[in-house]
């Protein structure tokens, strides 16, 4: 609700109003390049491939993590940012005058957000931290919900009373081409993994609230594309007036077929297309496809 001010007084607050800096971690697949012009900062994680240590969206992009994926033996390990790490980008932010809203990967699958809290006391002031509850392209569009209420001129408050309500109507839906990298976390056992390859089984997966659970199987990934939209429809109606997005592992070629069918589903309506990088993609490998939106 908006609040009320005597026209003056009004007048007088809506210039002095500070700016809004939002700040998001890699997991959201967004860019450098992208963040740079949207005016937000990107705090990356790290991978590890045995001693070598890179920076997740700045050492290599998503398509380049892939090939160095496919040829590794062992499955690289991935960090999340220190508390210095986001304090630099709180620091720099309030030196601008303006108050911090950090959106991170869900605190169930990564501790990025403790990260945040704990720069954020260090900083203090007009900071606030908000687990997603969600992963990857859900963050995405969580940080874009956020980018167009600070577009409408809501104050920072305002803009995470919001989005700490809306993230909860968040659905993410994804189908996994391949086993192996299920395996080789350990996610998967051989056994499991052996049968499933051999009849060709595509697990589903959802997030919701923050939690990452078996949404279902399908027996090759034409049918898996299908079943995504119908676990989406008995979900709730996607709400086109906020942002949506679809995602994939790896090669671009490969999801071409599942594009066709979203637009099928889509319409006139456009969604964000990212390729899902690093952290998620060392336990899905690639090929997989994902969709995430707000439902009605």
């Amino acid at each position: 609700m908006e609040n009320k001010f005597d026209g003056a007084v009004c007048a007088e607050s809506v210039s002095k109003k500070p700016a809004v800096k939002i700040v998001t971690d890699s997991t959201t697949e967004i860019s450098q390049a992208e963040a740079k012009k949207l005016g937000i900062t990107v705090v990356p994680l790290k991978s590890l491939f045995g001693d070598e240590e890179f920076l997740d969206g700045i050492d290599f992009t998503p398509e380049e993590f892939f090939v160095k994926l496919s040829a590794a033996e062992n499955l690289p390990t991935t960090s999340q940012p220190s508390p210095h790490d986001f304090e630099k980008v709180f620091r720099e932010a309030q030196n601008n005058g303006e108050q911090v809203i950090a959106i991170c990967i869900t605190d169930s699958m990564s501790g990025t957000g403790q990260s945040a809290r704990i720069a954020k006391e260090i900083c203090g002031g007009d900071i606030w931290v908000v687990d997603s509850e969600t992963a990857t392209i859900g963050i995405q569009i969580l940080v874009k919900r956020a980018l167009q209420l600070a577009a409408e001129k809501k104050s920072a408050q305002e803009i995470v009373c919001a989005i700490e309500k809306e993230k909860k109507e968040i659905r993410l839906f994804a189908a996994v081409d391949t086993l192996d990298f299920l395996l080789k976390g350990g996610r998967l056992s051989r056994t499991s993994a052996i049968v499933g390859s051999v009849l060709n089984v595509k697990p589903l997966i959802t997030v919701l609230h923050g939690k990452l659970s078996t949404a279902g199987k399908c027996l090759g990934m034409k049918k898996a594309y299908k079943e995504i939209f119908k676990l989406a429809e008995s979900s709730g109606e996607i709400d086109f007036s906020r942002p949506f997005a679809i995602g994939y592992t790896g090669d671009r070629e490969r999801f071409g077929e599942f594009e066709e069918i979203c637009a099928q589903h889509f319409g006139e309506h456009k969604p964000i297309v990212a390729c899902i990088g690093a952290v998620i993609g060392t336990h899905v490998g690639p090929g997989a496809v994902a969709i995430s939106y707000f439902k009605k």
